[in-house]
């Protein structure tokens, strides 16, 4: 029962975390790492962590969910500065800071020290969102952070999985490194897609042949990132990789939109509630796991050939520093490049230093950083234990914490009044759909009428319900159409209408529940109709 009480405890603590979070407005990674050492230091059992299954257990589910939710037209736009970002900026950290860990750390084998720069290479945007929850970060910024995220995952642990490998082997041959990560990489994305397709397609058929079944739809979305991450790691090739294309496929897979309502808006809760708990859990785990590493800091600075433990915080410093100015310099560089490329489209502009600096601090270090580095083999072939292990552990968790701490303090400065280049305006596209979808339902809606109506005695109240419906139709048709100055007064209008009927629900959805508790109304009842009016008090609040 040990393992079952210690997964609890630690869900416990990411559910105690977000009240904390909400109460000092501190950033909610952080306090989660406070938390985890918390744990590590009470008297509740800690977790002895298996690589391999920590692995599979986390980054599968968040590497899919990304790949799916990421705003696929925003990714394309800006695709030239998302691959300079996580493919160029990537190998740049692995080389140029690798070279330097093994400089300053000569302890540390360069194998060791490139698989070190490698997995504190990719960024974590959940935590850049955390950190920032009390600024507003410009929407075009955050996509081009949430794609370089997408994309420096996967690239930041295939670069770390070839290190360690040339560790385990002593050996390590360039052209035989591009043709296995041609192999590893293309396989795991065919992998990816062809899984998801296939599901898909497979998903598609049997609802309806029998009918859709929500709970089964939704434990198939959870199952399809595992099942991409083990099939491709049993062929050998990327499940990083593959759980990532999964993720988009399944995001261009959805927009068939053959599921049913309710299966799209229970599923988005489900995986609301894992992508909080898996990242929750991941910080908490890093904080649990800080004790013991700092514990071993003894053993790991006599190993640097210093006998003061100061000095890893110096090294988490260094690597920090490092990892900050060639960021800098990189990002200031991709956008010279890409603003030089558009110059025909648009006037050249200049790169302002507080952007860059801005995309720079944002460059946090999370939830897969922690999860790559804890996966570094406990041994080498020979049984012997890995060289470094311990210390690359200390680094990795210092520079996270160090990254959090600089983007607690200095991103939300950097924010404030800052200008992006203007994004492009889709009102005009959102105008033309609503109506284009308006005047399909109203054609329906009229076909409908009079196939139900037909032969039927009281075909009259067919006819005042299609146009009471079809009114409402015409009039959002009409709304479209209104100059700029009545649309804006329509659109306040609106927002004071959903304030009146917010404060309608509240007071309706009191009076059931008074009712329930005084056994005036079926319970059973009182839970439908309390249903209702959340859902329609959701899509109140979701309006702009």
């Amino acid at each position: 029962m040990e393992p079952v009480g210690t997964i609890l405890f630690l869900l416990l603590a990411v559910v105690v975390s977000g009240k904390l979070a909400r109460l000092t407005r501190a950033p909610l990674p952080l306090v989660q790492i406070v938390l985890g050492v918390a744990v590590a230091l009470s008297m509740a059992p800690t977790v002895t962590l298996d690589p391999e299954i920590f692995f599979v257990l986390f980054l599968p589910p968040l590497l899919f969910l990304d790949g799916w939710r990421i705003p696929k037209d925003d990714l394309l736009r800006d695709r030239s500065t998302i691959i300079e970002l996580a493919l160029g900026l990537v190998i740049l950290t692995v080389l140029g800071v690798g070279l330097f860990i093994h400089w300053l750390i000569p302890a540390m084998p360069l194998p060791v020290a490139f698989a070190l720069a490698a997995v504190v290479s990719p960024t974590d945007p959940i935590a850049v969102s955390a950190i920032a929850a009390r600024t507003r970060i410009p929407k075009r910024m955050m996509h081009i952070l949430e794609g370089e995220s997408l994309l420096n995952d996967a690239s930041g642990l295939v670069c770390m999985r070839f290190a360690v490998a040339a560790m385990l082997t002593g050996s390590f041959s360039l052209q035989q490194a591009i043709g296995s990560f041609l192999w590893v990489a293309l396989g795991g994305v065919a992998i990816g897609i062809a899984l998801t397709w296939l599901i898909s397609k497979g998903k598609t058929w049997l609802a309806t042949q029998l009918g859709e079944d929500t709970s089964a739809q939704i434990l198939v979305s959870l199952l399809i990132p595992f099942g991409a991450y083990l099939l491709a790691e049993e062929l050998h090739c990327s499940g990083i990789l593959a759980a990532v294309a999964a993720g988009v496929t399944m995001g261009f897979t959805e927009q068939g939109g053959q599921a049913l309502a309710a299966t799209r808006v229970q599923r988005t809760a489900v995986w609301d509630v894992v992508q909080f708990a898996a990242n929750g859990v991941i910080f908490v785990l890093l904080g649990e796991q800080l004790p013991g590493i700092i514990a071993q800091a003894h053993e790991t600075v006599r190993m640097t050939g210093h006998v003061e433990v100061w000095w890893l915080g110096v090294y988490v410093l260094a690597i920090s520093l490092a990892l900050g100015v060639l960021r800098f310099a990189w990002v200031w560089t991709s956008l010279k490049l890409t603003w030089f490329r558009r110059r025909a489209e648009a006037p050249p502009q200049r790169v302002g230093l507080r952007l860059v600096a801005a995309i720079s601090f944002a460059g946090v270090r999370g939830a897969i950083t922690l999860a790559g580095v804890l996966t570094l083999p406990m041994t080498l072939l020979d049984g012997t234990a890995f060289p470094a292990r311990d210390l690359a552990i200390f680094l990795a968790a210092g520079v996270i914490i160090v990254s959090m701490i600089v983007a607690t303090i200095g991103l939300p400065r950097l924010l404030e009044h800052l200008e992006l280049p203007p994004e492009p305006s889709h009102d005009a596209q959102i105008q033309s759909v609503r109506t284009a979808a308006s005047e399909a339902a109203i054609q329906a809606i009229e076909a409908e009428q009079h196939r139900l109506a037909e032969e039927q005695a009281d075909a009259d109240l067919y006819t005042d319900a299609s146009a009471r419906i079809m009114d409402h139709y015409r009039r959002r048709i009409d709304g479209r159409l209104q100059s700029i100055e009545t649309e804006a007064i329509a659109r306040r209008t609106a927002r004071i209408e959903s304030r009146l009927r917010l404060a309608g629900l509240k007071a309706e959805r009191a009076e059931i529940f008074r009712a329930a508790r005084e056994r005036e109304v079926n319970g059973e009842a009182a839970l439908r109709m309390i249903r209702d009016i959340d859902l329609l008090e959701a899509r109140l609040r979701a309006k702009p």
